[in-house]
């Protein structure tokens, strides 16, 4: 991922289906990605979002509880719905590196059949790693097959906002498209850096909607700042 070309993409965390539908029409105009997040959803179906966000470019996520998520279900439906979604057309579809290596295993492999990139992704809400444990992260990430890797920590300090952006070095040498940033108030400015840091994307909220992870800003603010940090505004 080059530098300065990462995407914005903008989670949709709500539980009525219709107010995620016309969130996420209204931040279609801002994001380069939609997350839908599926099991913030009071019924986790893919359809509607696909039938009706016509051009939009779509990232199915449904995380469990075990990783911050509200899906409480099983790991075998959980990772069905994500398959049936890549099948179906999704342009993403995010799993868990924590999720069960055969049904992830799985899940890439459908993916790949259809055209889906597979995102995989591990968060932590209250801390950051080490720098070693990070880097093998990355390296399981990388080895598991999926297209990208997501690495989302909660800082508590500028030195973890540091090792979870230096990641992206490490991602680079490797060819291996990351997602790599920091939750909470003192990672907020990961959020933005990431993108000029070879990031491959940033998360961000829609404007007048939930947030789906601590820290995240609205979409709007985010363009304002890289407006603001690119001589634009």
């Amino acid at each position: 991922m080059v530098a300065g070309t990462g995407l914005i993409c903008v989670s949709i965390a709500e539980q009525d289906q219709a107010l995620a539908l016309h969130l996420a029409t209204q931040a279609a105009k801002l994001a380069d990605v939609l997350e839908i997040r599926l099991d913030a959803l009071d019924v986790p179906d893919f359809t509607p979002f696909l039938s009706q966000l016509h051009g939009a470019t779509l990232l199915f996520t449904c995380r469990p509880q075990w990783e911050g998520g509200r899906f409480q279900g099983d790991e075998s439906t959980r990772v069905e719905i994500l398959t049936a979604a890549a099948a179906a057309g999704a342009a993403y579809v995010d799993v868990e590196l924590r999720t069960a290596e055969e049904l992830r295993t799985s899940l890439i492999k459908v993916a790949q059949q259809h055209g889906t990139k597979v995102i995989v992704s591990w968060h932590d809400f209250k801390t950051t790693a080490s720098s070693q444990a990070l880097a093998s992260i990355l390296q399981e990430q990388y080895r598991s097959g999926a297209d990208w890797g997501k690495i989302v920590t909660t800082a508590r300090d500028f030195r973890d906002v540091l090792r979870v952006l230096s990641l992206q070095e490490e991602a680079a040498e490797i060819g291996f498209p990351l997602c790599a940033f920091c939750m909470g108030e003192t990672g907020t400015i990961s959020r933005i850096a990431t993108l000029d840091l070879g990031g491959a994307m940033t998360y961000a909220a829609p404007d007048g909607g939930r947030s789906a992870a601590p820290g995240q800003l609205p979409v709007s603010t985010v363009h304002l700042v890289r407006e603001m940090l690119h001589g634009k505004g």
